[in-house]
């Protein structure tokens, strides 16, 4: 059973109910923002605050039975975790914290009021305070409401410093900007242009997060253009920026960046992040591949492969998983595919084209579509795609073209061929599965597949 976020407080509020912790204990964070908006507020994360010892909390909620398993503590930043009703619950002790230079993790930590633990958060909007027991809800700076109100982004503290000691704000300064469609108000803005650089001492990992959050908001193309002007994306993403300012070719409206905010906000909103990921990186190899013959013509040759490696490249640095990598990757190389299409493709060609792609051939048609939306008027042509479909559809309606690989696998060809393993057999492999492919040897045919192998291969030892 999934219990919902109120079931938890419930629970909650029944456990401290006349205890010492009753009128200190505080729901805060995004909970009571979306709340305050009239947003869904059934959020994962429960964060509670404490004018108090939210350890020793954290214990009397395991002792009573309401927490699950022992608590999670950090005793330096007086916070925990416990687990109610199957969902995460923080609790914080109300603080003051100072940072060292080099590092996003407080230095020291000393308990505080809530009005002084209210300056240590990010921004206004996300300070309101929501009394457990009564409901009541606060704002201790005087400032949330107003700028919920006016959809503004502003820091509780002096920006710099809260910049200063936890830079990845700035990363989430743009986030909440493209999911509420805020404004940053101008001295916070100022002082993330000013401190862009202090992203470098934030690991990889949480920077990938906060620009893949911002990625999935509805205001995806605000978002990098805030990244852009702020100075950010120079630090984590620096590739994107050579886009800015190259000029294309009569089929383009737009220079390369412009192309690719236009071709990003015609997304629907259910678009995965591999797909937004995709149609982000799709040109970016434009910028070291652009050229101009002696008419004036500008080409772009093989910027779908140049930019699958930068893609490769960039995600890999900022640590994304493998299987996204090697999904936008494969999408960013084969992105001409289905403006190259013609009708005097072979059924074979198709196949090779449903195949390479395999489960992203959907998201490869929906990258075409974006990129073809932000074309200039007189190219704005889905013909080509809309035949291929048809194509597609037809030979997927007599074929299944997932059986469409080597009759022979790798232990069947070391047999064969009384080798060790190898990167010899996936060059036969390849060989026999182009074989299949082509309609000239059956998927089930082993015996065929063989002679075929040995013919080509049989007297080589390093088939290329």
């Amino acid at each position: 059973m999934t219990y919902t976020a109120e079931q938890v407080l419930d629970a909650l509020r029944e456990a401290t109910r006349g205890t010492e912790y009753e009128g200190r204990l505080y729901l805060v964070g995004g909970f009571v923002r979306d709340k305050a908006m009239g947003l869904p507020s059934d959020k994962d994360d429960i964060d509670l605050v404490l004018e108090g010892d939210a350890l020793a909390l954290a214990h009397f909620l395991h002792e009573c039975g309401v927490a699950q398993h022992h608590p999670v503590v950090y005793p330096r930043f007086g916070t925990a975790m416990v687990v109610v009703l199957g969902r995460d619950v923080e609790l914080v002790t109300a603080r003051v914290e100072s940072y060292a230079a080099d590092s996003r993790k407080p230095d020291t930590v000393k308990p505080g009021t809530i009005a002084e633990d209210s300056q240590r958060r990010d921004f206004t909007i996300n300070t309101l305070l929501e009394r457990l027991h009564t409901e009541e809800v606060l704002d201790p700076t005087g400032k949330a409401f107003d700028d919920l109100r006016d959809g503004v982004i502003r820091t509780p503290a002096e920006p710099r410093l809260t910049f200063t000691d936890d830079p990845l704000r700035m990363m989430r300064a743009v986030r909440f900007a493209a999911r509420f469609g805020y404004e940053i108000e101008p001295a916070t803005w100022s002082a993330i242009q000013d401190a862009a650089p202090r992203l470098a001492i934030i690991s990889r990992e949480r920077i990938r997060d906060e620009f893949c959050k911002t990625l999935m908001t509805g205001r995806l193309t605000l978002g990098m253009e805030l990244f852009r002007t702020s100075g950010l994306l120079q630090e984590f993403a620096p590739e994107l920026l050579e886009m800015v300012g190259v000029t294309q070719n009569e089929f383009h409206a737009y220079p390369v960046w412009e192309h690719t905010m236009y071709a990003l906000g015609s997304l629907p909103p259910d678009a995965s992040l591999v797909l937004r990921l995709s149609v982000l990186f799709h040109d970016i190899g434009k910028p070291r591949t652009r050229t101009e013959d002696e008419a004036g013509r500008i080409h772009f040759y093989s910027h779908q492969n140049v930019g699958a490696q930068m893609a490769r490249e960039l995600m890999g640095r900022l640590k994304f998983s493998n299987d996204e990598i090697s999904a936008v990757t494969r999408l960013v190389g084969e992105h001409m595919r289905i403006g190259e299409y013609k009708s005097d493709w072979t059924d074979a060609a198709v196949r090779r084209l449903i195949r390479d792609l395999g489960s992203n051939l959907t998201e490869l048609f929906a990258i075409h579509r974006a990129d073809v939306s932000a074309l200039s008027n007189d190219h704005q042509d889905m013909s080509r795609a809309i035949s291929l479909r048809e194509r597609i559809a037809e030979i997927e309606s007599r074929e299944d073209i997932s059986l469409l690989t080597s009759p022979l696998d790798g232990r069947a060809l070391m047999k064969l061929f009384t080798r060790p393993a190898g990167p010899w057999l996936g060059v036969i492999k390849d060989y026999l599965t182009n074989e299949v492919i082509e309609g000239r040897l059956a998927p089930d045919d082993t015996i065929r597949a063989a002679e075929l192998a040995r013919e080509k291969y049989g007297d080589t030892t390093e088939p290329s």
